[in-house]
């Protein structure tokens, strides 16, 4: 079996990463990345999703989703899985252009 790492944008399979700096289109609006997306996702409605999406970067935006102090989607738990797959199949939709 091959382990494949993709932490790193600046390494090999990199592009694979939610870091890696591949826009795509979802819910009509225009996400930098695919971690802008799946952070803000978890804010959906509220003037929070709206500063993710806005991040300067993928980290900004990590760190933003990831605020205690900020109320998260009631059913967060139950939507994240599809949330990320959705978000992966719309970069994947893009590459392959």
């Amino acid at each position: 079996m091959y382990e494949i790492h993709f932490y790193q944008t600046d390494r090999p399979y990199g592009c694979f990463s939610n870091f890696a700096v591949y826009p795509i289109q979802l819910d009509g609006k225009d996400w930098p990345t695919t971690e802008h997306y799946f952070q803000a996702q978890k804010f959906k409605g509220t003037r929070f999703e709206e500063a993710v999406r806005t991040a300067s970067t993928p980290m900004q935006a990590a760190r933003l989703g990831r605020q205690p102090d900020l109320p998260l989607r009631s059913d967060w738990e139950v939507v994240k899985d599809d949330i990320m797959r959705a978000a992966v199949r719309a970069k994947t939709y893009i590459s392959t252009r």
